[in-house]
């Protein structure tokens, strides 16, 4: 009997802790859940969210970001429309209402000389001061090679008694340069262009970082070479050789390592007859896709795009030369042509870059970004080049400004 109470004592107490479990158990889960609804009550009571998920685009460069205003002091932004005024002051040397006859009848009288073997064409936007030994030597090249030509400097600086004093010795010797100073409203009128131009003028498009004298100088060279036709050079481009029977022609700067399929053209030189197709395709994609922050985007990188995409069409007709017709020596490598070689393996390769221009070059690109700050040694391969291609010869061994 004992025993028996026992057990029912034992059971009865089983039977509370288990009544007891249950209600605890019982308690959480209602907190929980009251918990819950509250919270959804509150979430519910906020503004509703969009969730998305960021997908990276590519934004015009002309548009500014918001966030990045927002993030510019009032100081910071008077420094940005500061940079951008003086950035369109640029343009203003190559507007104006006397400037469109002046400059018609200096390029009419030019085209039409009959006695121009061929009309090259340069663009100089910097200070005459810095029109300096090696751009002289260019000119030097030209008339070397091609002594019946014609050069036209498109050039507000050098189309002053400085300019003339720095061509006076050209001139002197029976050779045909003039400096003008472009009308580049008149150049742009009826292309894409020609509303870029109106505006970045109006501060609706941004100029960008990079120097915009260097990209007016890419649409400058694009709408003359349009409108006109002839051979656009740069500055630093020394002419090896005539140019006479090349026509609608272009350079490749770098080939694939097949050495069979161009992969980057240059705008260095540009061959085209006046009204050309694809002068004004380049000038389309100026235009459209203009962007003042990336060196390049708008010169070399621009023509390789559009010769790219139109290549193969019976639309447009040009020619793409080998990297060794005016880049044989590439930029990495042109500090060796200014100094005497230090070893026999540089001398070697010296010697052969040297026959296989003599056979196969047109010009040599200096690329003066990188080697403006090398001087000519004596001996050197450039101070070979200087000796057999200069008229006048002053370069010497100081190196040029």
């Amino acid at each position: 009997m004992d025993h028996d109470i026992e057990k029912r004592v034992t059971d009865q107490r089983r039977l509370n802790q288990s009544s007891l479990f249950t209600a605890s158990a019982f308690s959480f889960l209602t907190l929980i859940a009251v918990t819950t609804l509250v919270l959804m009550s509150n979430f519910s009571m906020q503004p509703q969210r969009d969730f998305k998920i960021e997908i990276k685009r590519v934004i015009p460069q002309h548009l500014p970001l918001s966030s990045e205003n927002e993030g510019k002091s009032k100081q910071e932004k008077t420094h940005v429309v500061m940079a951008v005024n003086k950035q369109i002051r640029v343009i203003e040397m190559f507007t104006g209402d006397n400037l469109s006859d002046k400059f018609q009848r200096k390029t009419n009288e030019f085209i039409d000389d009959t006695g121009c073997e061929i009309n090259f064409v340069m663009t100089w936007i910097s200070s005459a001061d810095l029109f300096g030994k090696r751009e002289v030597f260019a000119i030097e090249s030209v008339f070397k090679s091609h002594p019946r030509g014609c050069l036209m400097i498109l050039s507000a600086t050098m189309d002053s008694p400085q300019g003339y004093t720095t061509l006076k010795p050209f001139l002197d010797r029976g050779y045909k340069v003039v400096a003008v100073t472009p009308d580049l409203p008149f150049l742009l009128k009826g292309t894409a262009g020609e509303t870029w131009l109106e505006e970045i003028r109006s501060g609706k498009r941004d100029p960008g970082k990079i120097s915009l004298a260097q990209n007016l100088s890419n649409i400058m060279r694009l709408a003359y070479l349009y409108k006109y036709g002839g051979v656009y050079l740069d500055t630093d481009m020394i002419l090896l050789k005539s140019f006479k029977g090349l026509n609608n022609t272009i350079g490749a700067q770098t080939l694939d390592p097949s050495y069979t399929n161009w992969t980057r053209l240059n705008n260095a030189v540009l061959i085209f007859d006046k009204n050309h197709p694809l002068l004004l395709k380049f000038i389309e994609e100026f235009a459209q896709t203009f962007n003042g922050n990336v060196w390049g985007y708008n010169g070399p990188y621009l023509v390789s795009r559009v010769a790219k995409a139109v290549e193969g069409s019976s639309e447009y007709n040009f020619t793409v030369m080998r990297p060794s017709a005016f880049y044989p020596v590439n930029w990495i490598e042109i500090e060796k042509f200014f100094k005497v070689p230090k070893t026999e393996k540089e001398s070697k390769w010296v010697k052969v870059k040297l026959l296989q221009m003599q056979r196969s070059s047109y010009g040599l690109h200096l690329w003066n970004k990188f080697s403006r700050k090398f001087e000519i040694e004596q001996g050197s391969a450039m101070w070979r080049l200087v000796s057999d291609h200069c008229i006048i010869c002053q370069i010497g061994s100081s190196s040029p400004s």
